[in-house]
């Protein structure tokens, strides 16, 4: 029962008030061995893998359907792999395989592992935004992010492998789908998500660092972009399985 329920068994709604995303380039053969084997790397110039880190908040979380006056408020930190996973029509979908989830809640880790895959710990989040910046950050995870509010036309960041922010939105994410894998009965979960109005802007980082990607044994990662969405309905439908062959 408790294998089912995790399985995304209803689907689920949120309001992202923001979706702050910086997504890393590394060389693919960095993240081969973090993926299952039924996923494919999703790359870039067939030479760079992407992860990105995802600082969310939402507000009114709750199984879609309820009243607003059910839902909680959380701030969520993913880490996420870009893949691609071929279906059993032969369909090849673009997704994300979570490498890691955090909470500043521990009501939302425990019905998070109740209803995911996704593993969620809880983790301290601190906020400070000033006129011109905003700062994101986490002791305990030990991470932070600084971001530059301006409506000057923005750069790339240095080393991006992308040539132009057309090419960087590609992998901005989120994607459509999200992906687990069960190797012992090769079953693949497929959830697909659902958003209104999804617009990323560019935005300027002025100072980062991520605990996770060095636990994670990444060399010398590059940040590639970083995109902030503000005010968007968004919800995941229920999860779907089927058979890796």
């Amino acid at each position: 029962m408790l294998s089912f329920l995790k399985n995304h068994p209803f689907a689920v709604e949120a309001y992202f008030e923001s979706s702050l995303v910086l997504t890393f380039a590394v060389p693919k053969e960095q993240l081969q061995n973090l993926i299952p084997e039924c996923l494919q790397l999703d790359t870039f110039q067939d030479k760079w893998a992407f992860v990105a880190v995802a600082m969310v908040q939402t507000k009114g979380l709750r199984p879609k359907g309820f009243p607003k006056f059910m839902g909680n408020d959380f701030f969520l930190t993913g880490y996420r792999v870009f893949v691609r996973y071929t279906n059993q029509a032969g369909k090849s979908l673009r997704g994300l395989y979570i490498l890691k989830s955090e909470t500043d809640k521990k009501k939302m880790e425990f019905f998070g592992n109740i209803f995911t895959h996704y593993n969620y710990t809880t983790t301290d989040i601190k906020k400070n935004e000033k006129q011109r910046t905003k700062e994101i950050s986490s002791i305990k995870s030990k991470f932070k992010t600084t971001i530059e509010k301006t409506d000057e036309q923005i750069a790339l960041p240095e080393h991006s492998p992308f040539a132009d922010w057309k090419e960087a939105r590609r992998f901005a994410g989120p994607l459509p789908f999200t992906f687990t894998y069960n190797q012992e009965t090769k079953e693949v979960l497929i959830i697909e998500g659902v958003r209104q109005n999804w617009t990323p802007t560019p935005v300027k980082v002025m100072d980062y660092n991520f605990d996770f990607l060095s636990t994670i044994k990444l060399e010398n990662p590059v940040l590639a972009n970083a995109f902030i969405i503000k005010n968007i309905p968004y919800y995941w439908k229920r999860g779907k399985k089927e058979i890796w062959k």
